[in-house]
């Protein structure tokens, strides 16, 4: 059976989950249509909406769902844009951003709109001061609560403290976060009011163990968003069309059981990821750890093994039955250096050198000893075949 190390892709389905998914979608009816079997439905949405609010630290009013992280994200920044154009200025862009981010402000680049890019640290952690300053006069700005690659964790609180004080409206993408480390709309938003400060916040099912095709962006009561799918009238009018009912509640058991567990699951996770960091060190010394060593996602090890290219480890350890990374998802096979590794200040080179181990709730010791096994010769013959050999673990 393949070891699966690659749970920030997606993570396997949770059989509560899968449990709750096939049940709701016996039932018939449109969660919009008033008759018996439809109202049936809207109470099945709704309790999943209230489930997901109290995971979240949000009202049940504030969850609009969607198709996904993707959409989400999408609905955020281009919404909050198209709400505050033309009277404000530009999109604060932090680098390293996921790639769902990047298209989105790239696509509203290419129609005029102003981008001011806040650099991160060489830990791949976002800038406060240089987002700070980013902030004057801007339109809004969005950043990652965890990087999806490097695994570091922003500040999320300051971030948001930030905006506020600014008056620009912020969205938090904390797809990669979710599940794995404290998220709390209530509490970053503060005492925010109106569409200043934390405006919306995007998270995932399939990052936790729920359904691909299911995610929300929780809108706060206030905020100024212009919906990017119309027809329908649903969910504040800010995201129209008939809802995944079934969807809707296999997320709400995935985000209660991840929340359920998350606290004993970071302290087991991340006892794992110090033993393949520490194995990776004592093997092939001169891999190096990348990301905050301590203020990360305890499931991500993300690596770079110098002179050895990325793509061609990932295909040998994939012939070996172990599955990993070189970076988001949203990317696979596209032969590209990791632009989070060159937003932390490193070289085109040490951008294709890098691999992303992400550990889940399936994940076991041995899952871990096998791969510190097979990982000493993949290197070897992945540097051998690019005529490459060492360089260090910090």
């Amino acid at each position: 059976m393949p070891i699966y190390l690659d749970h920030a892709a997606t993570a396997p389905l949770r059989p509560e989950a899968r449990e709750a998914w096939i049940d709701a979608a016996g039932a018939v009816g449109n969660a919009s249509s008033i008759h018996g079997a439809g109202q049936h439905a809207r109470r099945m949405l709704e309790e999943a909406r209230e489930r997901l609010a109290a995971v979240v630290d949000a009202d049940p009013i504030e969850i609009v769902l969607t198709s996904g992280g993707t959409e989400a994200v999408n609905l955020a920044v281009k919404g909050l844009w198209w709400a505050r154009a033309p009277q404000t200025d530009a999109v604060v862009l932090p680098d390293g951003e996921h790639h769902a981010t990047l298209d989105a402000v790239e696509w509203l680049e290419a129609q005029g709109v102003p981008v001011r890019h806040v650099p991160l640290d060489a830990l791949a952690r976002i800038r406060l001061d240089d987002f700070r300053a980013a902030l004057a006069g801007a339109a809004l700005a969005t950043a990652l609560v965890a990087n999806n690659e490097a695994g570091t964790v922003n500040d999320a609180a300051s971030l948001s403290a930030m905006a506020e004080e600014a008056g620009v409206p912020l969205h938090l993408d904390a797809v990669a976060a979710f599940g794995h480390v404290p998220v709390s709309f209530r509490r970053w938003r503060g005492a925010a009011r109106g569409r200043a400060g934390l405006a919306a916040m995007s998270v995932s099912a399939h990052k936790i163990g729920g359904p691909v095709g299911i995610g929300a962006l929780v809108v706060a009561r206030g905020a100024e968003i212009t919906a990017l799918v119309h027809g329908g009238g649903q969910q504040r009018r800010l995201r129209a069309g008939t809802q995944d009912v079934a969807g809707a509640v296999a997320f709400a058991v995935a985000a209660e059981l991840a929340e359920a567990e998350r606290e004993d699951e970071a302290r087991r996770l991340g006892a794992l990821r110090d033993r393949l960091v520490r194995g990776i060190r004592n093997t092939i010394p001169d891999a190096e750890l990348l990301g905050d060593p301590v203020d990360r996602v305890p499931g991500n090890a993300h690596v770079l093994f110098p002179g050895a290219s990325g793509e061609t480890l990932l295909f040998l350890l994939d012939m070996a039955g172990i599955a990993v990374s070189t970076g988001s998802a949203c990317q696979a096979g596209v032969p590209e250096p990791s632009h989070v590794v060159m937003a932390m200040g490193r070289s085109d080179a040490e951008a294709r050198q890098v691999l992303r181990f992400t550990l889940g709730r399936t994940t076991a010791d041995g899952d871990v000893e096998a791969l510190l096994a097979e990982l000493p010769g993949v290197v070897e013959r992945a540097r051998a075949a690019s005529g490459s050999s060492s360089g260090r673990l910090s």
